[in-house]
């Protein structure tokens, strides 16, 4: 744990100037777009639609306190979340089809996304955390160079499903604060019918060890409350679909045994689930007891609290 006087890392980029040139650098990128790993090379400043669907401003579908995220994240004031609309992922299954598939969710402005940040902050959100940021972080950065001028100083969440390009993560080094991906699968095939994210099991582990490099473990200050480092999820899926064992393994032995995993339980069928057998059904209790298991025995032992009750309970 560290003590409560905390600084982000984005605060020494923008005293530099470095800040304005990445944001310049991340826009300059929509010309061909190359940010994620689709690499759909669209000119989304002439309103070219790649798989995102999202052109050259930000469309945000709500913004909050949230206390439903992990504990480190919601302290006692929330976490600051933003839902940014559509994805780079098309998971049949997503929790979030409107804002995800359908595009719930209104067209807005660096100055306005600015706002929301700075409004976060001072309802006493702990974080900003921007859900599904990949196909928009250009407009996060350009409005992050605005909110730090009107005094944001809160850390950072990069919230993402792990289909990230190590070549973009690399432009956001020292400027988000704590990165949270979701890895969601081990088997390429099943990724691409699923999610359709071609090489994704590839993808997400050079991404996972480019978050780890920059940011490291996950680090709380003297109340608990995340400031730094790597945070990550595993959503179990029935039937095995999520190769949670291999997914588990690597994060034990090629990211860190410190690593602060969520193992989640709440999956439940969503969107066109019912068409994927056997996502028409939900997580057995003895398929994520397998999972929390499995979780001990490669080492991991920083488990969001509510993996650590179940797994505690499972050892009377």
């Amino acid at each position: 744990m560290k003590n409560n006087t905390f600084e982000p890392a984005y605060l020494k980029l923008h005293q530099k100037g470095e800040l304005e040139k990445r944001a310049k650098i991340l826009r300059e990128k929509l010309s061909s777009c190359d940010l994620c790993p689709h690499e759909c090379g669209v000119n989304r400043l002439k309103s070219e639609k790649g798989f995102c669907r999202v052109f050259d401003k930000p469309i945000v579908s709500s913004y909050g306190p949230h206390f439903g995220e992990e504990q480190p994240l919601v302290g006692y004031g929330g976490s600051g979340t933003i839902f940014f609309t559509y994805c780079n992922m098309a998971c049949v299954y997503c929790q979030n089809w409107e804002i995800s598939h359908l595009g719930a969710g209104e067209e807005t402005t660096a100055e306005e996304l600015a706002r929301m940040m700075l409004a976060l902050q001072a309802r006493g959100c702990h974080n900003i955390n921007f859900v599904t940021p990949t196909h928009q972080i250009t407009f996060i950065v350009e409005a992050l160079v605005i909110a730090v001028e009107k005094g944001l100083r809160v850390p950072l969440v990069y919230n993402c499903g792990g289909y990230e390009k190590v070549e973009t993560l690399k432009i956001l080094d020292g400027i988000i604060d704590i990165y949270m991906p979701d890895f969601k699968y081990w088997d390429e095939d099943i990724a691409l019918k699923l999610s359709k994210v071609p090489r994704y099991p590839q993808v997400a582990r050079a991404a996972l060890k480019e978050m780890h490099r920059q940011v490291g473990d996950l680090e709380l200050d003297d109340e608990f409350i995340a400031r730094r480092g790597l945070l990550v999820r595993h959503l179990v899926l029935p039937g095995g679909l999520s190769g949670t064992k291999e997914v588990l393994k690597f994060i034990a032995e090629e990211i860190s045994l410190n690593t602060y995993v969520n193992i989640m339980d709440q999956y439940y069928p969503c969107g066109d689930a019912w068409k994927y057998p056997p996502l028409d059904r939900r997580l057995t209790p003895e398929e994520y007891e397998e999972a929390l298991r499995y979780a001990r025995e490669v080492g991991l032992t920083r488990l969001d609290q509510r993996a650590e009750r179940k797994l505690l309970w499972l050892s009377f």
